[in-house]
């Protein structure tokens, strides 16, 4: 039986039942991709592309490419860098607001901020990294054991605490987006049909949705 609220006006129209509203969510999914999928699709790996050939161009000619010399020591990465890190705390922002007020249509809106945080925390970290001029070295900025001697990280350096902000600010916010998406994977793991596409659901849930009633209250 469905009940109209005294409060407000139905969200869902047309008589749907839940399993309505679930089939048509995960429509998307389960369907082959139409014609405009394809196309953007194809347009984000041309830009891909175009990133790559950028990179690869950067890494080849060295970061004077991003104007950077004795007197410009952090001119393109670092407002870039500020940028998307910026882009990170506006998404983190958004979930936190909306679960300090306990906004029960939250879930799906907090699913995206969180994804647009780990994206963002992503592109962030790729700037300082590239400003290192060696990638191949970049794990030389952690602090690991390592056979260089008495070689050690510089813990008065900004960049190590850069690296230990965005490792954790990565760490936390994905950790909250897959807590959130875990119902999701269960239900698209209980409707597809082919054994490969079960087992691959299966494997990132880890048997998590049975516990998710409990880990939905942290």
């Amino acid at each position: 039986m469905i009940h109209d609220s005294i409060i407000r006006d139905r969200l869902v129209t047309g008589d749907k039942t839940a399993s309505d509203v679930t089939r048509d969510i995960a429509r998307p999914i389960l369907n082959n991709p139409t014609t405009a999928w394809k196309v953007g699709f194809t347009l984000s790996l041309i830009f891909l592309g175009i990133f790559g050939v950028s990179l690869l161009y950067t890494l080849w000619t060295g970061i004077g490419v991003w104007n950077i010399n004795k007197s410009v020591m952090w001119g393109w990465d670092i407002t870039n860098f500020v940028f998307w890190v910026g882009i990170g705390h506006a998404g983190t922002l958004i979930s936190a607001v909306l679960l300090l007020f306990r906004q029960k249509w939250r879930m799906s809106i907090n699913r995206s901020a969180e994804a647009m945080t780990i994206f963002a925390v992503i592109c962030a970290a790729m700037f300082p990294v590239f400003h290192m001029g060696r990638v191949w070295v970049g794990y030389w900025a952690l602090p690991l054991p390592n056979a260089f001697g008495s070689l050690w990280v510089n813990f008065n350096s900004p960049l190590l605490w850069d690296v230990f902000a965005i490792s954790t600010y990565f760490s936390v916010s994905l950790l909250f987006w897959y807590i959130g998406l875990i119902p999701d994977i269960a239900t698209i793991r209980d409707k597809v049909k082919s054994k490969l596409g079960k087992t691959m659901y299966g494997f990132f849930l880890y048997g998590l949705d049975r516990f998710y009633p409990y880990l939905g209250s942290l």
